[in-house]
Order: structure tokens, then C-alpha cells, then sequence
């Protein structure tokens, strides 16, 4: 299924590696796929919504099974692809929080900010 939803972004079809694994308890399946990074932008999609929408089927389709599928994405270089082997990419931490940098220009909550001057009427000689 996942091949089948994720062929159609793909320029070279035979990029694509699949690689499936289930939870002892047959309740959990995580699904990797890899594939050339020069498709990555299509598979993706604008915002990721491609790729969004594929987990979506994917995960539906396996609550229909009783179980929860996860869908991990990795890229291949052109090395990794004669080796036909997924590089991983770190996973993601969250960072901890940062406050936006104050700018001293900025009027304080406290004050409006200042009216906008109104343009000039125009006059025929102008």
C-alpha cells in the first residue's frame, strides 16, 4: 500500500525501499521507506502535505486492523544508493523554548502604536 500511494511522486520507481518491522505483540508496525533526495521535495509536498496525507492512510488503514502504524521517512545519497542501504536521519528533539528577541523600537503593550500620517491628496499639477 505504502508503494503504491508513494510511486506516483517518485521520478525513478526503483529508488524506493521499503522496509517493515512489527511489535512482538503483532500491535505496532513502523514502516521506513527511503529513496533519492532529489524526490524528497515532491514526496513531501508543499507544507508536507503529501507525505502528511500517507500517514494518514496509513495509520487509518491499520486501525481498521486493530493496530498502529508509524511511517519514517530517510534519505539516500547517491552512495547509499549502490548499497541500497536507508542512511538515517537524527531524530528530533525538542529544544527548549526561547523567548523572541526584544526589539527596544517596538511600542510596549502598554502603548498604541502611532497613527499611520495620511497621504497627500493629490492635486492636478502634481
Amino acid at each position: 500500500m505504502v508503494r503504491f500511494l508513494m510511486e506516483p511522486f517518485l521520478e525513478v520507481t526503483d529508488s524506493l525501499k521499503i522496509d517493515c518491522e512489527t511489535a512482538a505483540n503483532a500491535s505496532k508496525v513502523w514502516v521506513r521507506v527511503a529513496f533519492e533526495g532529489d524526490d524528497r521535495g515532491r514526496v513531501f509536498g508543499r507544507g508536507g502535505r503529501n507525505i502528511q496525507a500517507i500517514r494518514t492512510v496509513l495509520r487509518a488503514t491499520a486501525a481498521i486492523a486493530g493496530q498502529v502504524a508509524h511511517l519514517d521517512v530517510y534519505g539516500m545519497s547517491p552512495a547509499d544508493e549502490e548499497h541500497h542501504a536507508p542512511r538515517h536521519s537524527p531524530p528530533h528533539k525538542s529544544a527548549p523554548h526561547k523567548s523572541a528577541p526584544q526589539n527596544n523600537d517596538a511600542p510596549s503593550r502598554d502603548e498604541s502604536p502611532r497613527p499611520r500620517p495620511r497621504p497627500r491628496p493629490r492635486t492636478q499639477g502634481d
